[in-house]
């Protein structure tokens, strides 16, 4: 099943997972905007991805029994701390302007592939009923 989807799909069923984790890193993040000697951190996305096989030029992980571990969600908990653009005297390096800027660009990366998997099922849907449904 994980072939047709990848067929189907492409990187996009992946990308929904990892965009999913980064929001919730990145919200992680807003909340503790005031916490001293919070360390903001992210995901990085391209590398990620990479690693869970989004990429043409490498074999993807395939989790065959239900005790191997998934490689989308293995590469979604490799963090990074952020590099704070400003020090903060309480040692927080949570910039709330350049999380919530980041939280907005990562929705819209998350709209954007749930909206092609979204319109290559209805069209799955339509070859299917001949457009009649």
């Amino acid at each position: 099943m994980s072939q047709i989807n990848d067929n189907l799909f492409g990187m996009h069923t992946q990308a929904l997972g990892l965009w999913q984790k980064r929001a919730e890193v990145l919200a992680s993040n807003l909340a503790n905007a005031d916490t001293p000697g919070y360390l903001a951190r992210d995901v990085d996305f391209r590398k990620a991805l990479a690693d869970a096989g989004g990429t043409p030029d490498k074999l993807a992980m395939a989790a065959t029994t239900p005790g191997h571990i998934d490689a989308s969600t293995q590469a979604a908990d490799q963090l990074a701390y952020r590099v704070p653009m400003q020090p903060s005297m309480d040692g927080n390096t949570v910039d709330a302007q350049v999380e919530q800027s980041s939280f907005a660009a990562n929705s819209v990366h998350y709209q954007a592939s749930l909206s092609f998997i979204t319109a290559q099922i209805r069209m799955l849907r339509t070859a299917i009923t001949g457009g009649q449904g």
